[in-house]
This record gives structure tokens, sequence and C-alpha cells, in this order.
């Protein structure tokens, strides 16, 4: 029997550019932008210390519709989803790994309405939910 095992990523950041939205030949949607995360401290001295990581966020079919439409560099927002990793070899043969979040779920923070969506295709087949005591009529897509 396979051992359990859980692969659950949950970061609240800011938007470091526009979503980029492109097709697969196939036409599926695939969104792809950079979040940052800032951790902050006191070191021994007290002085306060800062540290931000960058995450590589991929979204597919209609959460990648989403983002490239109302996603704007700045933003903040919260995304679920999962960490891979994949391999490609540079312009010199060399394998590089870069590690990316694949999302399935996205909340839109601060400024906007809070509005929810995800890949799961809840709420009539288009992932939004709006938030409690909201109309579906409100939402602004």
């Amino acid at each position: 029997m396979a051992s359990k095992s859980l692969n659950k990523v949950m970061l609240i950041g800011n938007l470091g550019k526009d979503p980029e939205l492109r097709y697969t030949a196939n036409g599926t949607a695939v969104a792809s932008f950079s979040i940052a995360t800032t951790d902050s401290w006191k070191n021994t001295e007290g002085a306060v210390q800062e540290r931000t990581e960058w995450h590589n966020i991929i979204a597919w079919n209609k959460l990648a519709e989403v983002c490239g439409e109302w996603l704007k560099k700045g933003q903040k927002v919260y995304i679920e989803g999962n960490i891979r990793t994949r391999s490609y070899d540079d312009k010199d043969g060399k394998k590089k790994y870069v590690t990316e979040i694949y999302a399935d779920n996205l909340i839109m923070l601060g400024g906007g309405r809070g509005t929810s969506t995800s890949t799961t295709e809840s709420k009539e087949e288009t992932g939004i939910v709006p938030p409690s005591g909201q109309q579906d009529d409100d939402l602004p897509f």
C-alpha cells in the first residue's frame, strides 16, 4: 500500500508583473506570473530585517483566463496550489531546474471585492464564487 503524502501551498503576496496569458497549440489557456512574499523579524540588535521570496505561478484553463483579465502588477492575492519542479536544457546544454506553483485556487485581495475563483468548476462552471452577502450580478465579470 502506498503511503499518503501532501503537496499543498498557500501564499499571500503581491504580483511582481502582469500575468502573461497564452494558449497551447490545442487552445488551453495558460497564465504565468510571479508573486512576492516578505518575512520580517528583528535581529539580535533589535533592527528589523526583511527577506523577500519570489514564487513563479502557473494557472491553467478558466483560472488562467481570469488571471490574465483581472490581475495586475502590485495586486495582493491569495494562491493555493501545489509545487512542481521541472528541468530544461539551457542554450549551453546545461540542465536547469525551475520550481513553480501550479495554482488551483485564487482570491484577489485588497482593493478588489475579494472574489474567489478556482479550477474546480463550481458555481455553474465559471469557478467564481461571490463573497458572502454579495449577489452574482454584483460581480465585475
